[in-house]
Formats: C-alpha cells, sequence, structure tokens
C-alpha cells in the first residue's frame, strides 16, 4: 500500500494501574489476557493490532460490544493513549506530537461522528455545524458559508435554521456528518453512527454516505457491530474479538474465506448473491472436457446473481472472461457453493 493515510503498527492497550507491569509481562511471558486480569487486575482492550488504511478507502472494524473496535478506533486521534505500539496519521507519528500539534490535527485533519451526536439543542442545524470553526475564531460569514455548503452535501439544504429537535434522528446524524465534514478533514472517524436508527433511514443513509465518501474521497475508519453493514459500505473489513483482529480483507475475502469458526458464523447469514464474483469461484478451463462453443459468457467481475441467470437455461458452464479472453469456467456445482460462501467441499 502506498503512503498510508492511517497506520497503526503492533498497538496494546491495557487498562488498569498497573499495565506498564502487564505489558511487561505479556510480552516476556506471553500471558493471555485471562492471565493479565488475575495477576495485574488490568483489562487487555486491544492486543497487537496492526493495519494501514489507503487514501480515500473505507476500513469498516466490526466486532461484539466489548470487541475493542471502539477503543482501537479511538487511538487514532489520540483520545486514548496506547500502552504499547505506534500510530501515524500521514506518516507523523501521533504519539510523538506535542498537545498543541494534536489539537490542530484533531481540529483540521481528523472528523468524528459518534452514534449518539450530541447536537447543542439550543443552536440552530446551521450554528450546530459551524461550531467546530467558531471555536477556531474562523469569521462567522466564512463559517457560516461552510456550514451551508457541508449542509447541502448532506441534503439538508433548507433547514439551516431549525432547531434539532425539530429534525427527525436520521436527519439530526446527518447534522452530524455535516458537522464532521465542515472543517475538510482528510479523515473520518465514524463509531456506528446509525446503529440507533430505523433499518430502512439505515439503510439510506450509508447509501448516501457511501456516495459522500467517495465523492469527497474521505479516508474513513467505520466502526460497526453489523457485519451487514460493514459489507454495504466497506471496502475492507477488520473483525475483532476480544481486543485482537482476527481476520482482515475485503468483503467476498471475509465471506468465501473465513478464518476461524467465529468469523464463519458470523457470514453465515450472509447473502452472498450481490458479493461473491466470478473471480473467486472459478475453475480451470481445462476442467471441462466438451465444446464451449456455444457455452454463456461473463465477465470476471460478474456476481452471483448474474451467473446464476445465465446458467438456467444450459447444460454448459458459464465461460468467464478478462478483456475478451476466455479465462475459466463456472459450473453449476461450484455455483452452489458458491452460494454457500465459505463452506468446505
Amino acid at each position: 500500500m502506498d503512503d498510508p493515510v492511517v497506520k497503526l503498527e503492533n498497538v496494546w492497550k491495557i487498562f488498569g494501574e498497573r499495565s506498564a507491569e502487564a505489558m511487561k509481562a505479556v510480552r516476556e511471558e506471553g500471558l493471555t489476557k485471562p492471565e493479565v486480569l488475575e495477576r495485574f487486575r488490568c483489562v487487555v482492550g486491544v492486543q497487537d493490532a496492526s493495519f494501514e488504511v489507503a487514501r480515500g478507502e473505507i476500513f469498516c472494524i466490526m466486532g461484539l460490544s466489548g470487541s475493542g473496535k471502539s477503543t482501537l478506533v479511538r487511538h487514532v486521534n489520540r483520545l486514548i493513549e496506547p500502552t504499547a505500539g505506534k500510530i501515524e496519521i500521514l506518516g507523523q507519528d501521533v504519539s510523538a506530537i506535542s498537545a498543541s500539534e494534536l489539537r490542530r490535527i484533531r481540529a483540521q485533519q481528523i472528523g468524528m461522528v459518534f452514534q449518539h451526536m450530541a447536537l447543542l439543542p439550543h443552536r440552530s442545524v446551521r450554528d450546530n455545524v459551524a461550531y467546530p470553526l467558531e471555536i477556531r475564531k474562523v469569521p462567522k460569514s466564512k463559517r457560516w458559508a461552510i456550514s451551508d455548503h457541508a449542509l447541502g452535501l448532506v441534503d439538508l439544504t433548507g433547514y439551516e435554521d431549525r432547531l434539532p429537535r425539530e429534525l427527525s434522528g436520521g436527519m439530526q446524524q446527518r447534522v452530524g456528518i455535516a458537522r464532521a465534514l465542515a472543517s475538510d478533514p482528510e479523515i473520518l472517524l465514524m463509531d456506528e453512527p446509525f446503529s440507533a436508527l430505523d433499518p430502512l433511514i439505515r439503510l439510506q443513509l450509508q447509501d448516501q454516505f457511501k456516495a459522500l465518501v467517495a465523492q469527497l474521497k474521505k479516508t474513513t475508519l467505520f466502526i460497526t457491530h453489523d457485519l451487514d453493514e460493514a459489507i454495504r459500505i466497506g471496502h475492507r473489513i477488520a473483525i475483532m474479538k476480544d481486543g485482537v483482529i482476527v481476520q482482515i480483507g475485503t468483503p467476498e475475502d471475509i465471506v468465501m474465506n473465513p478464518t476461524d469458526d467465529y468469523v464463519r458464523e458470523f457470514v453465515q447469514g450472509i447473502s452472498k448473491l450481490k458479493l461473491v464474483k466470478a473471480h473467486s469461484i472459478m475453475e480451470p478451463m481445462e476442467s471441462f472436457k466438451g465444446s464451449l462453443d456455444t457455452a454463456p459468457r461473463a465477465d470476471e467481475g460478474a456476481d452471483l446473481d448474474q451467473l446464476i441467470d445465465l446458467a438456467v437455461g444450459t447444460d454448459l458452464p458459464v465461460v468467464i472472461t478478462q478483456d475478451n479472453r476466455d479465462i475459466g469456467i463456472v459450473t453449476k456445482p461450484r455455483l452452489l457453493r458458491g452460494i454457500q460462501g465459505g463452506k468446505d467441499e
């Protein structure tokens, strides 16, 4: 990956008064999380986490409550200090910078959106979005212009003078996103921003957010406990359990090649029809011994849904192409296995 925007190397977070002792024992003796708790009365929140996030990428960190996902993301803007490890933002080690430089990075390079936005109830929508700029003493006319532009990006033009209580939950969440965008940050940290919303509104905001991030090319770390949401919006997903990142991959990688039973249990209920692509399930051309002259053809990026439409009308396999060149085939047994996802053959 060229010049990652966010980079974490071997990050640990151990909570407790004896965290330094516990960290030393982990390194020297290989203590487990329960052993750290028993010996030092310390809680291991994050264990040896490493990943990189490319410019413009939506990197989802997914896990159940207590998995360490929110703890991990708060290290990026140093709301939480790591016990060990290194965090770089745009090539800069954030653990080595001054308090004033950290405030500048938080104000200008990182925007954060939480599940509960805590909008100021007595301020208008425009003033809520402009509030971070007001703190930075940006002139009123300029911050209002920036605020109105940010509200336009999230389709809230016309609501500038409303109070938060006059908006729906989904609209309030969009105000929070606009507030995060007002400073034009390089990085967005999204901590379960849509989890409290109704399912239909949530789906609409997921689609709108993904399109907005693509348009603005914002590098995003998105925290969620919902694998469907992670698959829907993420370019890559990191799955956490008990403070450990157990697998990182594209949505297709996660579904087709779960690394262990924990991940396999998560993905078993996920629909593969629009997710799994032909290149993931195809076999070599030589595996079919008959003529393929009349077989249907599909691009390597065709999804299972498209392949099924082609396969139902023929007894031949579907030939997979790349740049108009035949590169493999998908037989009906392989197609059925693809629908099953990561189940062993």
